[in-house]
């Protein structure tokens, strides 16, 4: 019991020296390669860049000791600080203490609701963000993010959390671009696009081994961080209006409780629930897919509890919200991390870095996190995903572009429960009116086609009516409809069989659809069969009355409803 709710008892007592050298190195590299994105993903969350570092401390601890990943590394991330930063907003100033403080109760809302959700097994609620949804919503938050970082790049004031608000802000300060932090943010940009690009053919072809040309090229962001603050420090471009970290409070953050003003946590109880869900998401997809490559087990209730210990842990610490991390789980793994104690090996290179090494720090540029930022968001935006999904199905793409348009327009929390909500309005729609076709027997087969799609083998007072969808509420009328006109139009029919092959739920509504379809096809004298029905469901028919009231059988086959009730009866 005690492995199953503390992983790290699971693998700690067979932790080998051998294990610990691949986690350490791991961890360095972890700990160099993400100081940039912690330091500019608290900045797009509109924080002291310190918090960055902050929320990669004690949160990588906790997941360590309660997560199920080996691989999975946990802290700030794009998408959570673009909403972070959505939601602080409406209930704080940025820059202000009200804003840190309210950055911490969502913090401690989002941990609490993961921890919560973990004990209860609720780790399937993610399942409702549909692929495009979720698709829709990562593109368009790339889009935003990067739009949002223009600003920066260009060396202006430009706030909003919208597309449009953040493109009319930008536009009417387009007069005082400052031309040295242009410079700065440009250089940096397309040097990390380029080396993105091309730096792993370049310097395969100067011979080196195609996996260190990766990790290399994964280091572009810390050379860029390095070489901007040496220029910036040497050159003095603060003195030019080039924007900077500035100073960051050396030493480890204090612990403390969040501010308990019940208000604020009402206003702040939605934006925590999507943080929540939307950060599970992405963590348990990346977890699951480094698991499947190793033939490792992911618990994802237990991870729900693992995330949100890291945020109640981010909560107490002076962080801010955080999630399993893409780009630093891919730099975990493939620099080697075999355990979690890779994290904690980095979250101890981050708090040396954070204690003794932040003053280093002061003279980096802003622009060059933009640009950081910028880079590496835009692998989001996924076009092949938007041109494949409109050629397969109009109804999932509406849902992706109306996930699009309102994360852009109006902000991301609008987006996502748009797109939710379509989703499961067209799955609704679609079910109501599920496929069914009238099947008749392949000639010398005991394979049973539509009589629209194949030449089948038919007689007229026998209907064989198959039903491509589970019966529920939604749909219980519409079998009623079609069953009662399918018996209007053909008035020889004296039996009908209802295939149950698709059929995996039959709800009470459906029930009561079957009754009432049953007792009204015997009083126009047809007798009413079933066939193919699965065990589950013909349990929960056992519990109710209507097998004792059906007029006819229930078949173990379609064949055998065929060769029983082909013949006319007398």
């Amino acid at each position: 019991m005690l492995k199953r709710y503390i992983p790290i008892l699971a693998w700690l007592p067979h932790y080998t020296p051998r294990l610990c050298g691949s986690d350490l190195l791991a961890g360095i590299i972890v700990t160099v390669m993400v100081i940039p994105q912690s330091l500019a993903y608290a900045i797009l969350a509109g924080l002291p860049a310190v918090v960055g570092l902050y929320a990669s401390l004690l949160p990588a601890v906790a997941y360590a000791v309660l997560g199920t990943s080996r691989s999975l590394a946990v802290g700030p991330v794009a998408i959570i600080a673009l909403m972070t930063g959505a939601a602080l907003s409406n209930v704080a100033t940025q820059g202000t203490s009200a804003y840190i403080e309210a950055a911490l109760v969502l913090a401690l809302l989002s941990g609490l609701m993961l921890t919560l959700m973990g004990f209860l097994r609720l780790g399937f609620f993610a399942n409702f963000l549909s692929h495009p949804v979720i698709g829709g919503f990562l593109s368009a938050s790339g889009l935003l993010i990067a739009i949002s970082q223009l600003s920066h790049l260009l060396g202006i004031d430009a706030g909003g959390y919208t597309a449009l608000a953040l493109i009319t802000h930008q536009v009417q300060q387009l007069d005082h671009i400052n031309w040295p932090t242009l410079a700065v943010g440009a250089s940096t940009l397309l040097s990390l696009w380029l080396m993105r690009g091309y730096g792993v053919a370049a310097l395969t072809a100067l011979r080196l081994p195609e996996g260190l040309a990766r990790l290399l090229v994964k280091a572009g962001p810390v050379v860029a961080v390095v070489v901007t603050t040496l220029l910036s420090w040497q050159l003095d471009l603060a003195r030019y209006g080039v924007a900077t970290v500035g100073q960051i409070p050396a030493g480890l953050p204090s612990l403390a409780m969040p501010n308990i003003d019940l208000p604020l946590w009402h206003a702040l109880l939605v934006p925590a629930m999507l943080i929540s869900v939307v950060g599970f998401v992405e963590s348990i997809s990346m977890a699951q897919m480094l698991a499947a490559k190793r033939r490792e087990r992911i618990a994802p209730n237990q991870e729900l509890i693992g995330l949100g210990a890291a945020n109640l842990a981010a909560a107490f610490s002076a962080g801010m919200p955080v999630t399993g991390g893409l780009s630093r789980t891919v730099i975990n793994q493939e620099s080697g991390a075999r355990t979690p104690m890779a994290g904690l090996f980095a979250a101890l290179g981050i708090g040396t870095v954070t204690l003794a090494l932040t003053p280093l720090l002061e003279h980096l540029p802003i622009a060059t996190l933009a640009a950081t930022i910028t880079v590496a968001i835009l692998t989001l935006v996924d076009l092949p995903l938007l041109r494949q999904t409109w050629r397969y199905s109009r109804s999932d793409f509406s849902a992706l572009a109306v996930t699009m348009l309102l994360t852009l327009v109006e902000g991301v929390e609008a987006g996502i429960i748009a797109g939710v909500s379509l989703s499961i309005a067209l799955f609704l729609y679609r079910t109501s009116k599920p496929h069914s076709a009238i099947v008749g027997r392949i000639p010398g087969s005991e394979h049973f086609r539509s009589v629209t799609r194949h030449e089948v083998e038919t007689v007229s007072h026998l209907a064989l009516f198959r039903v491509d969808e589970s019966l529920y509420f939604a749909n219980a009328r519409y079998l009623e409809d079609t069953l009662y006109s399918l018996v209007t139009q053909r008035p020889e029919l004296s039996d009908v069989v209802l295939i149950c092959s698709a059929v995996n739920l039959i709800d009470a509504s459906a029930l009561e659809s079957l009754d009432a379809i049953n007792a009204r096809l015997k009083d126009s004298r047809v007798t009413l069969h079933l066939a193919e029905v699965k065990g589950p469901v013909m349990d929960r028919l056992k519990h109710s009355d209507f097998l004792d009231a059906l007029t006819g059988r229930v078949f173990l086959s379609t064949f055998a409803a065929w060769s029983e009730l082909r013949r006319p009866r007398d």
